[in-house]
């Protein structure tokens, strides 16, 4: 295989691909991720997509084959391997704090991992949601070459983290009350930064908007969609797509986007449409 990984099992309705993802000291071992490969003839350009605080699911498993069928090689380490989330979650958000860690070297593994394979271009994006946003705005000056950040949290030295930065797009939603402030700071300190930038807040939308189901512990979640607003919105989210789609387009293929190609993805019609037969797509944490 060109990844040099060992594959696991296969997805056969998403396009999917269990494998192994190598790590250096530092990192997890026997680290897990799940791989989508682009239809056709490569090569492609990266992505690497991190999870939200929930784990690899089986809605991040459809937000890998989305970014897939857009035309990239997607990887997503599971950065709970070495236990699931009640094990590690505390210690992927130390890492995230401290900007180093376990979790960090294995989202830098994954990008490796995409770099050393023959279909890859050798240009690597980092996209994430909510946990996996906060990550994908601390390793946006790690070598990657375009950063999708969803919902993610800001670092406390804000300045400090965007110094450097590769080009971000930002997508938040206004009814996230933890994270209302955040659109607002980081473009700030992005154009304070000189980083190229597209960062947005949707007045109808709130955490976790861009999945297509609700997810977390069913008990929960009610009261995360008073509080956080947590849950899909798939008329922002079908914007929010078509805005990443023409970023990693200019920043990753030095091309401009076509007809949103993460549009439709794997999961059906466009809320956004007039025409209902026409096609779209969708958001938890």
């Amino acid at each position: 295989m060109a990844d040099g990984a060992a594959d696991g099992a296969a997805d056969g309705a998403a396009g999917l691909r269990d494998v192994a993802v190598p790590t250096p000291d530092g990192g997890t071992p026997g680290l897990r991720g799940v791989l989508g490969v682009p239809a056709g003839t490569g090569p492609w350009p990266g992505v690497v997509v991190v999870h939200e605080a929930f784990g690899v699911d089986d809605v991040m498993r459809r937000q890998v084959a989305r970014v897939a069928s857009a035309g990239y090689l997607a990887l997503m380490p599971d950065l709970f391997t070495a236990g699931g989330p009640r094990r590690c979650l505390v210690t992927a958000f130390r890492a995230l704090a401290a900007g180093h860690g376990r979790a960090v070297t294995d989202v830098q593994a994954a990008r490796s991992l995409l770099l050393e394979r023959e279909d890859c271009t050798g240009r690597v994006g980092v996209l994430g949601f909510c946990m996996g946003g906060a990550f994908a705005l601390v390793m946006a000056s790690r070598g990657f070459d375009a950063s999708s950040v969803n919902y993610g949290a800001l670092p406390r030295d804000l300045d400090a983290a965007v110094a450097g930065a590769c080009p971000v797009v930002a997508s938040y939603g206004e009814r996230d009350a933890f994270l209302r402030r955040a659109p607002a700071r980081l473009e700030a300190a992005l154009e304070r930064a000189g980083v190229p930038c597209d960062v947005r807040s949707y007045p109808t939308a709130g955490h976790s908007f861009l999945n297509d189901a609700e997810v977390g512990p069913r008990p929960l979640r009610p009261v995360m969609r008073r509080v956080l607003g947590v849950g899909p919105d798939p008329v922002a989210a079908a914007d929010a797509w078509r805005r990443i789609e023409a970023f990693f387009a200019e920043h990753l293929r030095d091309e401009p986007a076509g007809p949103d190609p993460l549009g439709p993805g794997p999961l059906g019609p466009d809320p956004l449409s007039s025409d209902p037969l026409s096609p779209g797509e969708p958001s938890p944490r």
